[in-house]
């Protein structure tokens, strides 16, 4: 693990500490030029758009239908209050956590620590170089967790990306210490089945649970074959996070045959994603739920029983929907929005040609009660503004922003930006508020735009996949009582219950 403190105060230092299970991880304070993040983990190369793509993008600048390059355009409740650019760290921003005045930035290359008090002026307090796609992250305690989805030469923060067929690889959980945020400590590393595209935390009083989503099955993978098709739980102790170790692979869709029980996909659903695993979970741990987004499906379960979580309903939408991405409750959870990740985030899809209903959101009501609940489709929502074809759009991370009575959410679009949205009336929902700048490149699709944009303490902060760290802040009559909301924690995928 390579440390990268403030350039006003780096000095070169090296230590050697042991971490439970025999695993070693070096601290190293370095400056900048000491961080070499693994190419293996770099964004996807930009891809040539044909030369009348390329005209009517410029034509549709010029003609002010869309924003610039790299200019910005917001509605006029929204104010743009701060930009950090990346830093050390300079490979593909991801998720963002939250805990007192620190906002937690995840990055393919590692993560980045920053002190929030000030929203208007955040300062970076660490950096941490330890590379692994995506890096997903979560907070809980003194405790940071953060996903390896990409094959890599063993767990350390120094490893390089290996292939998957090689028995030796590894990809997992790590969990570093954040007691002290200037110098996070790597204390403990969990391998798990395919890796940990993303995980959510159950965090309860001595252990943390942690949900790895994970998916993409191979034959020619050792750890991580056909069918796979569930989830792996991971048990935490705070007191102890060395001894943590996977309890279980619940099956969340059982199946007979190679390819288990989920949507088998395409050629006999066209166009949409077969399930091998879930993508991302989200719980509400007051309610006992939770709501996964596992590709051709989209799933309701109970966690009463953490270690054991048990499917109540499941549904599909083999029309619009292509790969169900994520989830968020409302507060009342008596509704459930998927998102659809048409094109796998890299593809233009907020135009005219895909239309209203693809790369969408999904607003689900939960009917029913206990294990009978079931989830009953109500509308779409997509952002109305029509994106250049060099932009990568599509519904991506999004949360709650806490206003009783009412259903708002703020969400990320990529390059589509930040939308403010109200879904209370479940079949028309409504745009209230967003903040957009214009393509990166006029000539090719080059992957950027907000990852995460979150509600917390009052300030919307989003993570900018290619240019940085964001804080917004809205000034509206219907978000207004949120202000009065506030958290001493807050990791998305784990949803509080804000008013309690």
């Amino acid at each position: 693990m390579i440390l990268l403190n403030d350039p006003r105060t780096r000095r070169r230092r090296l230590g050697v500490a042991a971490a439970a299970g025999g695993l070693l991880a070096a601290l190293l304070t370095a400056a900048p030029a000491g961080a070499t993040p693994d190419p293996g983990d770099a964004p996807p190369a930009p891809k040539k758009v044909s030369k009348s793509a390329q005209a009517e993008v410029r034509e549709a600048i010029e003609n002010g239908e869309i924003p610039g390059q790299d200019e910005i355009v917001h509605s006029d409740n929204i104010q743009h209050l701060a930009h950090v650019p990346k830093d050390v760290l300079q490979g593909t921003n991801s998720d963002l956590a939250f805990q007192g005045r620190y906002a937690f930035a995840g990055n393919y290359d590692g993560f980045r620590i920053f002190d929030i008090s000030d929203p208007k002026a955040p300062k970076t307090v660490s950096q941490v170089l330890c590379p692994g796609s995506q890096n997903d992250i979560s907070v809980s305690g003194n405790l940071l967790f953060l996903s390896t989805d990409s094959s890599r030469s063993d767990s350390s923060c120094t490893s390089t990306t290996q292939p998957a067929t090689e028995k030796s690889s590894w990809e997992g959980m790590k969990v570093f210490d954040i007691s002290d945020k200037r110098n996070p400590r790597y204390v403990a590393a969990v391998e798990t089945a395919c890796g940990s595209h993303t995980h959510t935390l159950v965090p309860e009083r001595r252990n943390v649970y942690v949900y790895v989503s994970s998916y993409s099955p191979n034959a020619a993978y050792p750890d991580c074959r056909p069918p796979h098709d569930g989830i792996s739980v991971i048990k935490v102790p705070r007191n102890a996070p060395e001894k943590a170790k996977v309890v279980g692979f619940p099956v969340l869709f059982p199946g007979e045959g190679p390819d288990g029980g989920g949507n088998p996909g395409g050629p006999t659903n066209p166009g949409v994603s077969k399930t091998t695993g879930c993508h991302d979970i989200t719980v509400l741990p007051s309610e006992d739920l939770a709501a996964g987004a596992c590709m051709g499906d989209g799933i309701l379960f109970s966690i009463k029983d953490p270690e054991r979580p048990k499917v109540i309903d499941r549904v599909q939408d083999n029309v619009n929907f292509a790969f169900w991405h994520s989830a968020t409750f409302n507060q009342k959870a008596n509704k459930v929005v998927y998102t659809d990740e048409l094109g796998g985030g890299g593809a233009a899809t907020c135009n005219a040609e895909i239309g209203p209903t693809r790369g969408a959101d999904g607003i689900y009501d939960i009917v029913g009660k206990g294990d009978k609940r079931k989830l009953v489709f109500r509308s779409y929502f997509k952002i109305p503004r029509h994106q250049a074809d060099t932009e990568n759009c599509v519904a991506h991370n999004g949360s709650l922003i806490p206003v009783k009575g009412k259903d708002l959410m703020v969400q990320a679009w990529y390059q589509g930006g930040v939308s403010v949205w109200d879904f209370t009336d479940s079949a028309n929902p409504k745009e209230i508020a967003y903040f957009d700048r214009g393509p990166l490149t006029t000539d090719t699709i080059k992957s950027g735009g907000s990852w995460s944009a979150y509600y917390y303490n009052g300030y919307i902060y989003s993570n900018e996949y290619a240019r940085g760290f964001d804080v917004l802040k809205i000034d509206d009559r219907r978000t207004a009582p949120a202000r009065s909301v506030h958290l001493r924690e807050l990791n998305v995928q784990t949803q509080p219950d804000y008013f309690d």
